[in-house]
């Protein structure tokens, strides 16, 4: 019956798709390779740092009295729009999601959306932090300052739209169906697999950043440690296609939709498996790309110049993190420059926009539209002031 049920959800659902087509690549003599390098890449170099982070985060979060800080908001309008930029800067759409939740209560005004918003990167930015930790340290104070002053601009010039939601608001946890018990049992595994793994390969990921050979350390035959990661990343692309819960777009584009677990682990192995998922797509893409046409795709990008800051903010408008996490991957390969890359951060939502959209849609379209402009003035900015 298990069986069955797991057929059912790798067919079915949209996600089960990439880690097929992922296997079906692999088993290509000729692409092995490289595939393995991509999923080695991304499990060592990206999802042990996202799974440390996230256990951080969350497990402080988990933990956190924040009613005195809520207090401190109270008493002055421009301090919840400053608390929700350095929200919206946190890696992850965590932050993002709880001040859009604090709005759609009625709770914080329609500036501090316009600000968390504007200044979220989204997942994207783990990616960015791990790989270019240098670039990332001039997109995200950037993001927080452009995100503060759109909030700032938008309470005191800006019309706000009336906030329509019933105060009846249905909590997330109370949309969800019930969890079957394929559903448990696939739960059970993700945080074992964490819990039995984050702490080894966040070692073996600071070593390797420290240029260390770990196979030649650990006195390991020669890429075991490699291949060992791949087929650990492999595993990850099953685990979050195993963990969906519809066909719908947003299964594919989202994290899990859900809040802060009983168990804070399952949170960071979900969201830890969201963004290995679309890491492997944006690398695999790019390499297959690269296989098929050579150098001269990545030379014509490079030859887009300005024009790649509009691109990049309009794939920004998009909901959800993958398109996001593509647009990064683009520009760690260096195919688009770095402005392109702040317009994108500034302007994408990440996964704050889908409960948006559900529970307060004017909004949403209106602080998108707020968040597009500073993002399109930031980006050229940057590049006439900076790149030329």
């Amino acid at each position: 019956m298990t069986l069955n049920r797991a057929a059912q959800a790798i067919h079915i659902n949209k996600r089960g798709f990439i880690p097929l087509a992922v296997l079906m690549l692999w088993l290509i003599p000729s692409l092995q390779n490289m595939v393995t390098s991509v999923l080695s890449d991304a499990f060592l170099q990206v999802s042990a740092f996202v799974a440390a982070t996230l256990a951080l985060y969350y497990g402080l979060s988990h933990h956190l009295d924040t009613s005195g800080l809520q207090r401190w908001m109270s008493h002055k309008r421009y301090r919840e729009v400053i608390f929700a930029g350095v929200m919206g800067v946190l890696p992850g759409c965590g932050g993002a999601i709880v001040i859009i939740t604090q709005y759609t209560q009625g709770k914080i005004g329609f500036g501090a959306v316009v600000a968390v918003l504007t200044s979220t990167m989204g997942d994207a930015a783990f990616l960015l932090i791990s790989q270019r930790p240098e670039d990332a340290m001039i997109v995200l104070p950037i993001s927080i300052l452009v995100g503060i002053a759109s909030g700032l601009f938008t309470s005191w010039f800006l019309p706000s739209p009336q906030l329509e939601t019933p105060q009846h608001t249905i909590e997330p946890m109370k949309q969800l169906k019930i969890p079957s018990k394929f559903d448990i049992w696939v739960s059970r595994i993700n945080i074992a697999f964490w819990c039995l793994l984050i702490v080894p390969v966040s070692i073996v990921a600071l070593l390797m950043a420290m240029q260390y050979d770990v196979n030649q350390l650990l006195g390991l035959p020669d890429q075991l440690i490699e291949t060992l990661g791949a087929i650990a990343g492999f595993a990850c692309l099953l685990l979050w296609a195993l963990s969906a819960k519809s066909d719908r777009f947003s299964e594919l584009a989202k994290e899990n939709d859900n809040i802060l677990p009983k168990h804070w682990i399952r949170k960071v192995a979900q969201d830890t498996q969201f963004v290995t998922s679309w890491v492997v797509v944006a690398f695999l893409c790019f390499e297959l790309v690269l296989l098929a046409t050579g150098d001269g795709l990545l030379d014509a990008l490079q030859q887009w110049g300005a024009s790649s800051i509009l691109i990049a903010t309009a794939i920004g408008l998009l909901p959800g993190c993958g398109p996001q996490i593509m647009v990064t991957s683009l520009y760690l390969q260096g195919a688009i420059p770095l402005s392109a890359q702040l317009a994108n951060a500034i302007s994408n939502d990440g996964d704050a926009l889908f409960p948006a959209i559900a529970l307060a849609p004017k909004a949403a379209m209106l602080a998108t539209l707020y968040s597009t402009i500073p993002a399109l003035i930031t980006g050229y900015a940057y590049y006439w002031l900076v790149e030329i």
